[in-house]
């Protein structure tokens, strides 16, 4: 991005140009299944009126895409449901209008898991968005698993809320760079609403540099984010759950990752995050199904003209989707006693437990594989994944790494580690104190660097 923001300030590309480019690129690539609208024609208009206009902001003239879950005035915001197909808010998202302000245009609307409730977005009406295709050569990595890969199941380029993982899992598996930030730090309005205490919008971009400048449109902060000296960074990195077990090739990454900044002079510290295995279970899903069942049918409802739940249940297409919202949202099945246990596990497992973890080894994030295995397959059971030897639930299994953090709302960002070896996209993680985003984004800045000297 940073090279195209050069190009179209220096006069070398205009705006026409990139957003006839990146049109043509998806309408090439729609069997991904990427977009559900892609507004093709209010984009180029936009982009010759930015190639008149004298530079209005960071973003001049540049085509971004958004999830179909952030409002974008003018467009149906579906949230991945046929639901809400004819739904068409006429208000920006104040994320949105913050982009727009800065001279982004908006290229179109994004697929995603059915109203957000799960991860693969396979079982939705708009089909199963897929990653660019597998490289030819990367069948053999998996041979010590149960199927090679074939066409994986994961793309959601653009701005995306992430509730749980739904920035940095899939920019780890397509071989991007994505961040979570603070809960709270972006403003929040204008979004398919889950879970007032997880959700947050966060934007996926190729680098950590232009997540650095999306991050200072989207925040309104102009704080410095710089790569800091190797020699002063303390990274903790936890052991058990976030590592054990791990796909043969994103093992293969870990090691080498942790090789190349080692070498550099960044110091490693072991760690351990006490009682984190079941943290989601018994913290992550409890929060975000009692507060999705407090404000998401209230939101289908008005979007809707006053559909009744029975109706939203008969056009909800995934059949897990529609369990949850029939037997657990639309009911309030969480009780507000459960509700409350769920909120005291959080505080005193994960929030706690990442506080003594930074106090005690002085940290300034931890360290991790962003997912314990690469994309996996769409053309077979997309429900569950292999990984050591045993087929796992795919949700559950994909967030293992980013759900404790989120659940603690701590700011999350993951980086592409770059390799010379054919492959699938493999992503590390950092996870930093609260309100701590900007030297986060400077510490992803420095691990993206060693790694690209590295690989």
């Amino acid at each position: 991005m940073h090279t195209a923001l050069s190009r179209l300030a220096a006069g070398t590309l205009t705006s026409v140009s990139l957003t006839e480019e990146l049109i043509a690129r998806a309408e090439r690539a729609d069997d991904l299944g990427a977009f559900v609208t892609l507004d093709a024609d209010r984009a180029l208009a936009e982009a010759a009126a930015a190639d008149r206009r004298p530079v209005r902001g960071p973003l001049h003239g540049l085509p971004i895409a958004v999830k179909d879950n952030i409002h974008v005035a003018g467009l149906p915001n579906t949230a991945g449901c046929a639901v809400l197909a004819g739904f068409v808010p006429e208000q920006d998202a104040q994320a949105v209008t913050r982009l727009r302000a800065a001279g982004a245009i908006v290229l179109g609307k994004t697929n995603m898991h059915e109203l957000a409730l799960g991860a693969t977005s396979a079982g939705g009406p708009y089909g199963r968005p897929a990653t660019p295709p597998t490289p030819p050569d990367s069948r053999a990595e998996a041979a010590a698993e149960p199927r090679p890969p074939s066409p994986p199941v994961w793309r959601r380029p653009g701005s995306a809320p992430d509730t749980g993982g739904s920035v940095r899992v899939p920019a780890a598996l397509t071989g991007i760079a994505g961040l979570r930030p603070t809960t709270g730090r972006y403003p929040a309005d204008g979004v398919t609403p889950l879970s007032w205490t997880r959700d947050t919008i966060g934007p996926m971009a190729p680098t950590v540099a232009d997540l650095v400048l999306l991050d200072t449109v989207l925040a309104a902060d102009r704080d410095p984010a710089e790569a800091p000296n190797p020699h002063e960074v303390v990274l903790a990195v936890p052991e058990h759950h976030f590592t054990e077990p791990l796909h043969p090739r994103t093992a293969q990454v870990w090691e080498h990752t942790l090789h190349v900044l080692g070498s550099a002079g960044v110091r490693l510290v072991p760690a351990r995050l006490p009682e984190v295995e079941a943290a989601e279970e018994r913290a992550g899903f409890p929060i975000t199904l009692h507060e999705a069942a407090r404000q998401l049918p209230g939101y289908l409802r008005a979007a809707t003209n006053g559909a009744d739940p029975a109706e939203i249940l008969a056009r909800i297409t995934d059949a897990d989707v529609r369990t949850t919202m029939e037997r657990v949202v639309f009911p309030q099945a969480i009780t507000e006693s459960a509700y409350k246990a769920a909120l005291d596990i959080r505080d005193r497992v994960l929030v706690d437990g990442y506080r003594r973890i930074f106090r005690a080894t002085g940290a300034h994030a931890v360290l991790f594989p962003t997912t314990p295995l690469p994309a996996g397959r769409i053309d077979t059971d997309t429900d569950r994944v292999p990984l050591d030897g045993v087929m796992r639930p795919a949700f559950p299994t994909y967030i293992r790494n980013t759900g404790p953090g989120s659940v603690a709302a701590l700011p999350g960002l993951t980086v592409p580690v770059r390799s010379a070896d054919p492959g699938l996209p493999v992503g590390v993680a950092l996870d930093a104190p609260w309100n701590t985003d900007r030297r986060l984004l400077g510490l992803g800045l420095l691990v993206e660097k060693l790694l690209e000297a590295g690989a």
